[in-house]
């Protein structure tokens, strides 16, 4: 691979090796659990053991006589203090939303739920005294089946707090567009199908944990977020602390994929513990409290009926969802599937188009923002439906999607769910997969193995994506209701050597931040990769910022850089003409040296420029001593990636083992600024994806007890498990901000989930299997298998 030259100018697009990493992979970094403090003290949270229970009595004084224990505290002893956790997303005027205590005070929701708590010198300590504090609770029914919730005789989440909806109904949200009835009424062929979204858990590299310590009548906490400034207007907001008292700090972030976009109950309690013992504290999370009490993803029930004409145009859609909230609203909780509302029709052209979504509570650990929180969700349904309907009439599954997709020619496009898609090729995405995967090539060889009864069967999964990335214009946002914009804010500070500092506001966990935004500003400053320092994830550092979440760091804050930077310049240019006796028309800058058009004149460097407004020595009229500027965009669309992912899986029917044989991704995410890290975040979300589809659940007993909280149960798959990626990609620039850029952080997710479980269902459509629910494990295999074997028979004796 050629790489990219070492400063200068044409950084964008070249594969630089990531800054970051030298001190990432070598341990020199300062994750939150290594944050030490003179006089710190450790926490330790007691859990219910109850789904559902009344706390009847909470009794901590035998903690208290425990060796190195401090403090312990019960959820009664901060009721007047500790608040209710936020939800930024009321989706509906009349949605509930209970109070959500950081540490419960009267009643428990879900297995998990912070009780009590025990501070003492060390971590171990705090841990053995857990089990001196007295906790007696009175159990109540525990409430796990989204449907059974919904029933009129179901046991209550939330007895007793206005609830006016039903049955631990949370709301309903319903869209349409078009004459739904007619679209049905008129078709020649409707396809219905339900689909189940399991329940998954995120499961990062790095615990959360949080440290925070008073200073004086202010708070410095660490926390392993992605949200840094969310955190601290969110716990001002709760605690009553002023905001411009309160320092939240990012460090090294080890993964978040939405996990650690949260403002979390250990957050609010870690200040809470401080200020009230005047001396810094710590949490960090064992990986079976993580499992517990990290939100979790998904949990969906999908009802989906497509209806069309039998030459396979689609002319309608019909989405009614149950999500399953979880015992609480979190921060985005109940937005999370109003997100994949606007997805269900995907790429495809449609008349009319219907969703209803009802929020659902549970005595469950709440759901919340997932990799691709809701466009994945929606993205299964459509891709998987739509093979559905193209088996139904008989035609192949990828013709269908061409005769239904948006071309090339028609973008800008607004489709049947209101979003103007504005650029794309769905055409050139799919020609290059298809060429790579050798579509036909395998569809010849599956043919091949059915005709001559091949205990194992090759299957092929088809994904031709779009998703809204790069959260998005703050009026659109307001319009749902959601409580926060979509701007960004970034400054670039020009220091008199001419070296750069780039403050930006987004907060990295691993996407590699720091050596993209040091290509943009170096292209578009003129300066070497080298000179340029990005500065992050500190709220006093970086004051203005929404952080990073939806794929929207280098669409939204990577565009703010770039209006700074072009500040900047418009600051230096007038400097430099200045310097240069010229007109600031006159002068045309490139590769970091301003020149005069047309004359011979000597050029003059930035870094010249930076040091003359240091100096002010002689500065234009008006002009400050300072070539720093800073900028907020917000964007005027979402931004639009897609792409084709085919799957090709080989099932063995004897004991319903799944192999992943081959997988061939083209993206169009846009204009790209770094090959290397966008392939890293393919990568990556392919993993997340795959994991769904094959290996991820998690699971609950009726009685509410997570039956997978230890990695041992919940199994997350291992670079053996998955294949070698074909990766290429195609390039449709957005047309909506100067970078083009569209996105690419959960991309892979999004698209690779319908592939690989519609490959496993393609291998035994010969069987008469016709859906699997996720994961598609072995057990589920064979079972899937003998099942339709086994009404095959029984169809056959009837005859």
């Amino acid at each position: 691979m050629t790489m990219a030259p070492e400063s200068g100018t044409d950084q964008i697009g070249s594969p630089r090796l990531r800054k970051e990493d030298a001190r990432l992979i070598t341990g020199q970094t300062e994750w939150t659990d290594n944050i030490r403090q003179t006089g710190m003290l450790h926490v330790a949270f007691r859990r219910s053991p109850h789904a559902h229970a009344r706390i009847v009595s909470v009794d901590t004084s035998a903690a208290l006589q425990q060796p190195g224990v401090v403090a312990a505290y019960s959820g009664a002893d901060f009721a007047a203090e500790q608040g209710s956790l936020p939800c930024a997303w009321p989706v509906t005027e009349d949605m509930l939303l209970p109070d959500h205590p950081p540490m419960a005070v009267d009643e428990v929701r879900y297995v998990g739920e912070a009780v009590a708590c025990v501070v003492a010198r060390d971590a171990y300590a705090a841990a053995d005294a857990l089990e001196a504090l007295d906790v007696e609770f009175e159990p109540l029914p525990a409430v796990i089946d989204m449907e059974s919730a919904l029933a009129e005789d179901s046991p209550l989440v939330h007895a007793g707090s206005g609830q006016g909806q039903g049955a631990n109904k949370a709301f309903e949200w319903p869209m349409a567009s078009g004459d739904v009835d007619s679209a049905f009424d008129g078709a020649d062929v409707v396809v219905t199908r339900r689909y189940h979204q399991q329940r998954l858990i995120p499961a990062a590299m790095e615990p959360r944990s949080v440290v925070c310590r008073p200073d004086g009548d202010s708070f410095t906490l660490w926390s392993a977020t992605q949200v840094p400034h969310i955190v601290r207007l969110m716990l001002a907001m709760s605690t009553g602390v002023p905001e411009h008292k309160i320092r939240v700090i990012a460090p090294d972030v080890g993964g978040g994929f939405g996990s650690k976009l949260q403002v979390t109950a250990e957050e609010v309690l870690a200040l809470l513990l401080a200020r009230r013992l005047r001396k810094p504290v710590k949490w960090t999370e064992t990986r079976t409290e993580g499992f517990q009490t990290t939100h979790h993803g998904r949990d969906q029930i999908q009802d989906v009926s497509i209806a069309a004409d039998s030459d396979g145009r689609i002319r309608g859609l019909k989405v009614d969802l149950l999500a399953d909230m979880g015992a609480y609203m979190m921060l985005v909780t109940p937005g999370v599937p109003i997100l994949g509302a606007f997805m269900f029709p995907g790429i495809y052209k449609m008349d009319a188009y219907a969703f209803h979504c009802t929020g659902v509570f549970t005595t469950k650990m709440p759901t919340d923002a997932y990799r691709g929180a809701g466009r994945p969700e929606a993205t299964y349904a459509i891709e998987r439906i739509v093979t559905e309907l193209a088996e139904e009439i008989g035609m192949d599954p990828m013709e269908l999607r061409r005769r239904n997709w948006i071309t090339h020619e028609e973008f800008p496009h607004t489709g049947v769910a209101g979003l103007t898609y504005d650029s794309g090729n769905y055409e050139a995405a799919t020609d290059r997969a298809v060429e790579l995967f050798d579509y036909d090539g395998l569809r010849a060889e599956q043919r091949r193995r059915r005709e001559s009864g091949d205990p194992v069967q090759l299957g092929i999964g088809i994904s031709t994506y779009t998703e809204m990335c790069g959260l998005a214009p703050s009026r659109v946002l307001g319009q749902l209701s959601y409580g926060a914009g979509g701007w960004e804010n970034a400054s670039v500070r020009m220091l008199p050597t001419g070296k750069v500092e780039v403050v930006t506001g987004t907060s990295p966990h691993g996407q590699g931040h720091v050596t993209s935004w040091s290509q943009i500003v170096a292209d578009r400053l003129g300066v070497p990769f080298e000179d340029v320092e990005v500065l992050h994830g500190d709220t006093r550092v970086a004051p203005k910022g929404m952080d990073t979440y939806g794929s929207r760091s280098l669409v939204v804050g990577g565009t703010a850089v770039v209006e700074a930077c072009d500040r900047v310049l418009d600051k230096a240019r007038r400097l430099a003409a200045h310097m240069m006796e010229a007109d600031e028309g006159d002068l045309e800058f490139s590769d970091g040296r301003f020149t005069v058009r047309g004359t011979e004149r000597p050029s003059t460097s930035m870094q010249e420029v930076a040091l003359a407004a240091f100096a002010a020595h002689d500065l234009p009229e008006g002009a400050e001593a300072s070539l720093d500027a800073d900028a907020t965009f917000d964007p005027e669309n979402f931004s639009y990636p897609h792409g084709t992912h085919l799957c090709a899986v080989e099932v063995d029917t004897e004991t319903g083992d799944v192999s992943l044989r081959s997988y061939t991704a083209v993206d169009d995410v846009g204009t790209v600024v770094n090959p290397l890290i966008v392939d890293g975040q393919v990568h990556g979300g392919l993993a997340q994806g795959i994991a769904q589809a094959l290996f991820e659940e998690a699971a609950y007993d009726s009685d509410g007890n997570l039956v997978t909280s230890t990695m041992a149960d919940y199994p997350v798959p291992t670079a053996a498990d998955l294949p070698d990626f074909t990766l290429d990609r195609t390039t449709t620039p957005a047309t909506t901000n100067p970078l083009g850029t569209k996105g690419v952080g959960e991309a892979g997710t999004i698209a690779s989930t319908p592939a690989v479980v519609g490959a496993v269902v393609d291998a035994l459509r010969p069987f008469g299997v016709r859906d699997l629910r996720m994961p598609c494990t072995p057990q589920r295999v064979w079972r899937a298998v003998a099942e339709a074997r086994e009404a095959g028979r029984s169809e056959g004796g009837q005859r």
